[in-house]
């Protein structure tokens, strides 16, 4: 198969590329390397440095012609969405329409898109289920989701299949701990550089964790799977950030502690996201335990001496 992902220099899409690299798949990639590394992209793509809001980037489509698209570009900082919404709504979604018009006039058949679990919000119900309310707390939640939106309306007028995907916490190597970095990296760049890591709040926040080696077995699964559907791609399990710390802490083998600060505006204090009709719907199930994932991404981390 024939798959061009955008944003696959990023810490992400840069292993979806890995694996469909692996499983045989004819690849390229679009990325404008405003946060995706060079060094990211596997030697085995065609590469195009394109932002996708660019008129060229149906050129890059009509060149490569994809059998399915795997979309990734993103603005993906929260606080950046809520000093400047404008910017995010024009990457998010003026980027993705670009995109969807690329596709229709290319013959794309799918449509893999990386949405959020910040379209939830504050819960109402835990685990969060796919059919709980939309509330989202930033502009980024609401640029992510308003996509899935424009992907079911594309459907139904061009014909063009979907299966967008909500992200849980992503995490493991490569993830860039400057910008909106996650706070695994964050806290892994911070601990192996003998510093104390910030947690935001108590640390009883609780989040669900998800290795990107089971988000980039998703994005696989979903190229022939759950079409026009929208799935959580998450362990199905919450866990607060203290012990995500502790855990940290014995792998790594420090005696810091960390330091409080107080929450941040747009952080939601409880949040994990069920799997179930993920699980039964695509084929999937996340393989890695957070010992085993954490433990890859600390000796990347390590060995590398990048975070």
């Amino acid at each position: 198969m024939k798959v061009l992902v955008t944003g696959g220099a990023g810490f992400i899409g840069s292993h979806i590329v890995d694996l469909l690299v692996q499983s045989g798949c004819r690849v390229s990639v679009v990325d404008d390397l405003s946060t995706g590394r060079f060094e990211n992209i596997n030697p085995r793509v065609n590469f195009y440095k394109i932002d996708i809001r660019d008129q060229y980037l149906e050129e890059a489509l009509a060149r490569e012609k994809p059998e399915a698209v795997i979309h990734l570009a993103a603005q993906a900082d929260v606080q950046r969405s809520l000093k400047d919404p404008r910017a995010d709504a024009e990457i998010n979604i003026l980027g993705a329409i670009n995109l969807l018009n690329a596709c229709v006039g290319c013959g794309v058949g799918k449509v893999v898109y990386a949405s959020t679990a910040a379209r939830y919000g504050n819960p109402s119900r835990l685990p969060l289920d796919e059919s709980h309310p939309a509330q989202p707390q930033s502009p980024y939640g609401v640029s992510k989701y308003t996509v899935e939106h424009y992907l079911r309306v594309y459907r139904e007028l061009y014909g063009i299949d979907y299966t967008a995907l909500r992200y849980a916490n992503v995490y493991g190597p490569r993830q860039d701990a400057s910008g909106e970095g996650g706070v695994v990296a964050i806290f892994i760049d911070r601990l192996l550089k003998g510093e104390s890591p910030h947690i935001f709040g108590d640390g009883e926040q609780t989040r669900d964790f998800i290795y990107v080696k089971d988000v980039a077995a998703a994005n696989m699964a979903s190229l022939r799977r759950g079409g026009g559907g929208a799935f959580n791609v998450s362990t199905g399990a919450g866990l607060t950030v203290n012990h995500l710390f502790r855990e940290l802490k014995k792998i790594t083998g420090t005696p810091l502690e960390p330091v409080y600060r107080p929450p941040r505006p747009g952080d939601i204090t409880h949040s994990y996201l069920s799997n179930e009709i993920t699980c039964a719907s695509l084929g999937w199930r996340p393989r890695y335990s957070l010992g085993e994932g954490l433990r890859e991404t600390v000796e990347f981390y390590k060995k590398s001496q990048v975070v």
